[in-house]
């Protein structure tokens, strides 16, 4: 179900708002310590504490605003919220650096299960912004399928064998970049696959 239309400006600034406000905090605060309760705290530990309500609220505000909120804003939330939160819970970055690999597997796993049955759950998490024909989403999907996986794979080798200031970039940047790119790269399956006007205007 498509929710209500909002600001496109203000939509982008309440998706992407909590990350940027990360990578910001966390460039301000990185050489820092901060001892609460008696226990030392890095700035990355901060900046993710921080994160986190920021993602709750700018989530919370989405949905207020558009009445709607996708199953997989749902799942990147909660899981931003449990690994973020084992994170400053334990005082070890590790497990927030390991969320993107966890949410791109559980996204690609999801993915696979549809698809081992013949369904394209892709479809019917993303109808409503790219009308395509049953055999478009099949190809959109397996290749997402891969995408996510192959991102998951990426993620672990850059934070576990580089520099904590190298994987904060990627996460920023690197991963937002390589969505981007990959559905610039699937114009051809859209263009092939899409409705036609007509069957489009019947569904709606």
């Amino acid at each position: 179900m498509a929710g209500k239309p909002i600001n496109s400006t203000l939509k982008l600034v309440l998706e992407y708002g909590p990350l940027v406000a990360f990578f910001a905090a966390y460039l301000w605060l990185r050489d820092e310590v901060f001892v609460i309760g008696g226990e030392e705290y890095r700035g990355f530990i901060m900046a993710t504490a921080g994160f986190i309500p920021l993602m709750i609220l700018s989530s919370l505000a989405l949905w207020r605003l558009t009445g709607h909120i996708s199953r997989m804003q749902v799942g990147t939330l909660v899981i931003v919220v449990l690994f973020g939160g084992l994170s400053v819970w334990f005082n070890d970055e590790r497990f927030f650096k390991m969320k993107p690999t966890i949410l791109y597997v559980l996204l690609g796993g999801a993915l696979a299960i549809g698809l081992l049955r013949g369904q394209s759950y892709l479809k019917v998490a993303m109808d409503d912004l790219m009308p395509l024909q049953d055999a478009g989403w099949m190809i959109l999907t397996r290749r997402l399928c891969y995408f996510f996986f192959a991102l998951a794979v990426t993620n672990e080798l850059v934070w576990r064998s580089m520099s904590e200031e190298t994987w904060v970039y990627f996460k920023t940047f690197g991963l937002s970049l390589a969505m981007f790119a990959f559905f610039m790269t699937q114009a051809r399956v859209f263009q092939a696959y899409a409705l036609p006007d007509a069957e489009v205007d019947e569904t709606e």
